[in-house]
């Protein structure tokens, strides 16, 4: 009996069914034709500082959306949908502005037309305006208007180290989740004006694509930076993940320190001018998580306390599904993530983690070429062969789940992927392509533009009972007071506030032995 079979038959039906999950939703509001919408986050839902499900991510035009934890997918679906229809009705009641579908952008102004997120006068929310700030400063303002879905992932009495040897597994095998479920293969060419880049012009629309593309947001184009080019995190242990953040959030960075903390007006460029400025700012396929108190550092939190759920960062929206992600898909990150959980997963090395973004970046921009060759253990391997190898992997966990739920549903995820695997033209990156080029002229904005169109008329022709749209008018009103509370009670000056918070004295090591990786 294999190390895995036995460490499944380990886990309890009861902790089987302790999986917990949520998600965080991201997406652009746009105007009709497909233009960024640049009025400010509506009143009419909240604050987004204190609203617990709607808020905004880096742009005042890029709304958030949250559920709570759920035992179920269907019951994490089923809240977004709701978070999802009172937002479209608000959205109809002040116009037409609608969300965009597509995990890259829509058309976009200048960079420096793009709205930063405000959360109003109190030293928290100008801290979070400040940081945005020092994003559009650092990697300018069209790459963080990319979107996706975050998928937060826990289960029963797991160790720090043991999410930690899933986070290595995750990451070596990320390029499963990229080739099934990418879903950006092509982009509107305001995203990379002015910016060197491979991609192949389409059409006569403005559209630019990778043939064999799965997820762009994922690639060069995306989450990239020089800086974060020279980090090598190791997920080898929570210490050492601890001490390289930890030189990242204090490691002066010569470019970032010309930029300066504030321009010669005295408005703030940034909230520091080390590589990292916060932890958020450290981009990732997977994040180790605490919930954090009031004010903590995140890095505190995980460091005093360990390692509460992963959050899975590399999840686009899928056009194609009214709130970007359906049920099965999310069985099939529960197997995937106990799979990563059960099987061996050894230190990783500076060459792996090379060998690893080799990997992701390969994925992205030619996932489904005929036989794409990716390194493992330092040699080559075709994609789907290895792909083919986790997915048979997969097939004991999801029986194991289904069992302890009843059913077969986790069984179909697992089935659904193989199907994929054997026909690339059936990926949501395929569909994307031949959409385009079938109904829409090749246009990348024209079918998004058709497909967010088409959601808004669904998601509005939900009902919503009256006492859940009373909820949530109950909450806009609570945000907005909490909010005006926190202003109220601030008392010390913003630059104090600011020293204090990017302090390595909050980053929680004082009571602890050197860290080794």
């Amino acid at each position: 009996m294999s190390k895995l079979t036995e460490r499944l038959n380990a886990l309890s039906p009861a902790r089987l069914k302790g999986i917990r999950r949520g998600i965080e939703k991201e997406s652009l509001r746009a105007q009709p034709d497909g233009k960024l919408a640049l009025t400010p986050h509506p009143l009419a839902l909240g604050s987004a500082l204190t609203h617990p499900h709607i808020t905004t991510d880096f742009s005042e035009s890029q709304l958030e959306l949250i559920t709570g934890v759920h035992v179920s997918p269907e019951a994490a679906l089923e809240e977004l949908v709701q978070v999802h229809q009172f937002t479209y009705r608000v959205l109809a009641e002040a116009g037409e502005e609608r969300l965009w579908v597509s995990s890259m952008p829509c058309g976009l102004p200048t960079d420096e037309t793009i709205p930063i997120g405000r959360y109003g006068s109190s030293n928290v929310g100008r801290a979070k305006s400040v940081y945005r700030m020092g994003l559009s400063h650092r990697y300018g303002r069209r790459m963080q208007t990319i979107s996706g879905i975050h998928y937060n992932w826990s289960l029963p009495e797991v160790s720090s180290e043991q999410y930690f040897a899933l986070i290595r597994n995750f990451r070596r095998h990320a390029f499963l989740l990229l080739y099934l479920f990418g879903a950006s293969p092509a982009l509107c060419s305001s995203f990379v004006a002015g910016r060197p880049h491979e991609l192949q012009p389409l059409g006569d629309g403005g559209s630019m694509y990778m043939p064999h593309g799965t997820s762009l947001r994922m690639g060069r184009l995306g989450y990239q930076s020089d800086a974060q080019a020279s980090l090598a995190v190791s997920y080898n242990s929570l210490d050492g993940y601890g001490a390289s953040l930890q030189d990242a959030l204090t490691r002066p960075w010569p470019a970032y320190e010309a930029i300066g903390i504030q321009n010669l007006g005295g408005d703030y460029n940034q909230l520091g001018t080390s590589l990292l400025q916060i932890e958020n700012e450290f981009y990732g396929t997977i994040r180790p998580k605490r919930v954090i108190y009031s004010g903590e550092r995140p890095l505190h939190a995980l460091r005093e306390r360990g390692v509460e759920y992963v959050e899975v960062r590399l999840m686009d929206l899928d056009p194609f599904e009214p709130v970007g992600i359906t049920a099965q898909t999310m069985r099939f990150i529960d197997v995937f993530l106990l799979h990563c959980l059960l099987d061996d997963s050894p230190n990783d090395t500076p060459q792996e983690i090379a060998d690893l973004a080799h990997n992701q970046h390969l994925t992205a921009a030619r996932g489904r070429e005929p036989g794409l060759q990716l390194q493992r253990g330092g040699r080559e391997i075709g994609l789907a062969d290895w792909g083919a190898e986790l997915v048979a992997q997969f097939e004991p966990i999801a029986a194991a789940l289904d069992a302890a739920h009843g059913g077969k549903a986790y069984g179909e995820a697992v089935r659904a992927a193989v199907a994929a695997l054997e026909n690339p033209d059936t990926l949501p990156s395929a569909r994307v392509l031949a959409t385009m080029a079938g109904e829409h002229d090749n246009s990348f904005i024209g079918f998004v533009r058709a497909q967010s169109e088409q959601t808004r008329q669904a998601l509005l022709a939900l009902s919503l009972e009256p006492h859940q749209l009373a909820h949530f008018e109950q909450m806009t009103q609570d945000s907005i007071d909490a909010q005006k509370a926190i202003e109220a009670a601030d008392t010390m000056p913003f630059e104090i506030y600011r020293e204090q918070y990017v302090s390595p004295a909050r980053l929680g090591i004082r009571s602890r032995a050197p860290a080794t990786v």
